[in-house]
């Protein structure tokens, strides 16, 4: 049965959507969660490749749907702000995905068109979404569907921005309510595509312009997929390489106070 929770936080999630951009700094477990949300995060993320780090498998739906719906269960779990859910490709049954993670507490999803040829036919896609649609609409919940397209990422050949907005609008069809094309960082490319029919989602980093410049393109939503976690676990390898080699612990000065994390998590 769906909670009353849950569909609040679903309505709140939607509308962050249309207005200041939103910015989703991306969790991969309960504490990175919580400190998001300790930060100032209007909603949590979840990045698959950290989750899937995080419990010993591979990206690229290398964890599956049951740890999966674990790893968001425990985030939901841990924080007040709502949550949505990198669910990759979908784990093979779509529909069975989105009930699991929406009984998890998520009220969005991120779905992605790849792995294919390098990516699945947009019709084919298109028919996920509006499983993905169906699925969450016989839960009650009005869940946000994040379409990703690999078109960038994948270095698909030929006339990118047309491949976008082509499927863009047959993702549109079939009931996505935004699109996130991770790899593109060009801002007249984003303007140009942040006139279509979905709200559109860019992950930054390192390099990237800045939040303000993104949105003044006119993108909705800024994640940073991975990078955090990726960033924490730098750390980790630095350190354990001068403790072991040096034998000396400057890598873990900087590191959050135990009282800090021990708070966040109570």
């Amino acid at each position: 049965m769906t909670s009353s929770s849950s569909i609040d936080h679903a309505a709140r999630f939607r509308a962050m959507h249309h207005g200041a951009v939103l910015v989703l700094p991306n969790a991969w477990d309960a504490a990175s969660a919580a400190l998001v949300e300790a930060a100032g995060a209007q909603a949590i993320a979840t990045t698959s490749a950290g989750v899937s780090w995080a419990n010993g498998a591979p990206d690229g739906s290398g964890l599956g749907r049951e740890a999966m719906v674990g790893a968001v269960a425990r985030i939901v779990a841990a924080v007040r702000v709502p949550v949505t859910a990198d669910i990759e490709g979908g784990y093979g049954d779509v529909a069975a995905t989105v009930r699991a993670v929406i009984q998890a507490g998520a009220v969005g999803v991120n779905l992605e068109d790849s792995p294919g040829s390098p990516l699945l036919p947009a019709a084919e896609q298109a028919a996920r979404i509006a499983a993905a649609r169906a699925a969450a609409d016989a839960e009650g919940v009005d869940l946000f569907v994040n379409a990703r397209t690999d078109v960038y990422l994948a270095g698909v050949p030929g006339d990118q921005v047309a491949e976008v907005e082509e499927r863009a609008r047959v993702y549109a069809e079939a009931g996505a309510d935004g699109l996130f094309v991770p790899g593109l960082l060009d801002l007249d490319v984003i303007a140009r595509l942040a006139k279509g029919p979905l709200p559109l989602n860019v992950m930054a980093g390192p390099g990237a312009p800045p939040v303000a410049e993104l949105a003044a393109a006119g993108v909705a939503r800024v994640s940073v997929g991975s990078a955090i976690a990726q960033s924490a676990y730098a750390v980790a390898a630095r350190a354990a390489a001068e403790l072991l080699g040096d034998g000396t612990f400057d890598t873990l000065a900087d590191g959050l106070a135990y009282s800090t994390l021990n708070d966040t998590l109570r």
